[in-house]
């Protein structure tokens, strides 16, 4: 049996319940401003899953680079959210 993708299933499951937080967490601290932190972030990801040999690992740390990536999208929609009176303001943020 080949279990290689129900675990990488689920660590893709795992992380992109993380970063539903994480995102939200960032805009109300610091705003969309912070987004080359998770493009450098996302491509060093990325890069390292290339040096990788076990594919189970590789595969999860890719998945982690792209949801650093997609995460800049979700800053920006984030902060049209906000915007809208979805999710609460900063007070101590202009």
């Amino acid at each position: 049996m080949n279990w290689s993708g129900i675990i990488i299933g689920l660590a893709s499951f795992v992380i992109i319940g993380i970063f539903h937080p994480v995102v939200i967490k960032c805009e109300y601290y610091f705003g969309a401003k912070v987004w080359p932190v998770f493009l450098v972030l996302g491509l060093v990801g990325l890069g390292v899953s290339l040096m990788i040999e076990d594919d189970i690992l590789s595969g999860i740390i890719g998945v982690l680079g792209f949801c650093l990536l997609w995460s800049i999208l979700e800053l920006r929609k984030q902060e049209e959210r906000v915007s809208n009176g979805w999710f609460p303001r900063n007070p101590k943020r202009r």
